[in-house]
This record gives structure tokens, C-alpha cells and sequence, in this order.
């Protein structure tokens, strides 16, 4: 597992903990919101939006917060507008982040990611600096039995599964995502968490001190009210995690 998925996973399961359950809810109201916009309110005829449901209600969202930004989305009700902006930089030991924003203000959202890149030691780069070093890919987290789990998801469409702390993961192409989900749920899998995500190509394997700034840099992106989403290509061993996690 990428350091990055490693530290999104390991934040997932302490939930409300770490991330304020409005603030949660609210990003995810809006990638309902946006997919409802683009592709149209019904989630059997619209695959993005679906996902973007499914990830709701796997965060506990209630059914009463989905059902309005669907409606925001289709223009049922009124709703503010949002622009889609795609920020790339960098962190320590030269880890390459790309960021995905939604705003309805495009010069707070710019201010804001450049100022936080600037406190933690980090760089913002030109648009395509660091974009074509990853690729959108469906990503599971699943539990249970390994051979149960392989024969569920690459028969579904699922192009690799891969241990990694007792679960696994499982990779998928975009579009194949929900279908892979079904299967494994059919199966009785324990699905822990299911995306659409950018995984990186390539990784940077990163120290203790390296590791604590870099997490702090995606930490404070991730909290920006504008920041959707914040995928990164750094590598942390067990050792290092556990230290910087604990």
C-alpha cells in the first residue's frame, strides 16, 4: 500500500476523531452535489454519482443530507456554483502532491492552498508538474479471507489485489469500481472503504522527519474547506508509520 493510502486509511477508521464530522459531511455533500450536476440525478443512469453516494453513506451521512445536494445538483433547489481547480506541488524529499479543489472562490481557494504549502515546506508547481505522475484508478480496502477476496474481485473486473496489514487492496479501473463493490458485498466481504482515487506511479520512500513534514502539509490541505481531495506519491515503512501515526 502507497504511504498515502496507508495514511488516508489509517485517518478513515479514526473517523470523527481527526476531521470534524460537518466538515466531512459538507466535502462530501459537495462531490454528491457536483456529480449530480454533470451527469444528471439518477445514480442508476449516472455511475460518478452513485460512488459519490455509496462513499456518503459509507462516511454514516444521512440519507435527508444526500437527497438535498442531489437536488442542489440538478438544480431543484438553489445552489451555489463550484469550479473544479487542480493544484500540484510539492513536499519535502521532493513528494509530488496534486490537489483537487471545488470553489465557488477561485482567488480564496488560491490563496489559501499557496499559503499552506508555503507553512509547511512546501512548493506549488506549474500546471503539469506533477499531474502525469499518477493515474485515477477505483480503490478497495477489503477484509476477510484472501482467496475469497481474489476470486470475488478479479472476476468482477478487478485488475490486481494486494496484501497489506492483514487487508487488501484491491485495484480497479474507474468505471469497473461499482461493479467490483457489488461483488465483493455479494460475497459477504467487508468493504472498509471504496473510491475513485489518483494512485501514484511512482514513489518516494521517505525518513522519520521527512514523513512528519510531509503529513502535515497534506493534513492542512485536507482541512482547507476548498480542498476536495489531496493525493500524494510518498512511501513510509511500517516502522516510520507507526512511529508518526502513533
Amino acid at each position: 500500500m502507497s504511504g498515502h493510502s496507508k495514511w488516508s486509511t489509517i485517518k478513515y477508521k479514526k473517523g470523527a476523531k481527526d476531521i470534524q464530522r460537518g466538515k466531512l459531511f459538507a466535502k462530501l455533500a459537495r462531490a454528491v452535489e457536483i456529480a449530480a450536476r454533470d451527469g444528471g440525478g439518477d445514480p442508476a443512469m449516472n455511475a460518478t454519482l452513485a460512488l459519490a453516494i455509496q462513499k456518503a453513506k459509507d462516511a454514516s451521512m444521512p440519507n435527508d443530507n444526500i437527497d438535498r445536494a442531489i437536488k442542489r445538483g440538478t438544480g431543484d433547489v438553489a445552489a451555489t456554483h463550484y469550479d473544479e481547480i487542480w493544484y500540484e506541488g510539492y513536499g519535502a524529499g521532493g513528494v509530488a502532491l496534486f490537489v483537487q479543489v471545488l470553489t465557488d472562490n477561485r482567488n480564496r481557494a488560491a490563496s489559501a492552498v499557496r499559503s499552506t504549502f508555503t507553512r509547511h515546506n512546501g512548493n506549488l508547481g506549474e500546471p503539469g508538474s506533477v499531474g502525469y505522475l499518477f493515474v485515477q484508478k477505483g480503490y478497495l480496502i477489503a477484509a476477510g479471507d484472501e482467496d475469497e477476496i481474489m476470486l470475488a474481485a478479479l472476476e468482477a473486473g478487478a485488475e490486481d489485489v494486494r496484501p497489506s496489514d492483514g487487508q487488501y487492496e484491491v485495484i480497479t479501473p474507474p468505471a469497473e469500481l461499482a461493479v467490483v463493490r457489488a461483488a465483493l458485498d455479494g460475497a459477504g466481504i467487508r468493504v472498509e472503504s471504496a473510491e475513485v482515487t489518483h494512485l501514484p506511479m511512482t514513489t518516494i520512500a521517505l525518513g522519520e522527519e521527512s514523513a512528519r513534514s510531509v503529513l502535515r502539509l497534506v493534513d492542512a490541505l485536507e482541512e482547507l474547506d476548498d480542498v476536495q481531495a489531496v493525493y500524494a506519491n510518498f512511501d513510509i515503512s511500517e516502522d516510520v508509520m507507526a512511529a508518526v501515526a502513533g
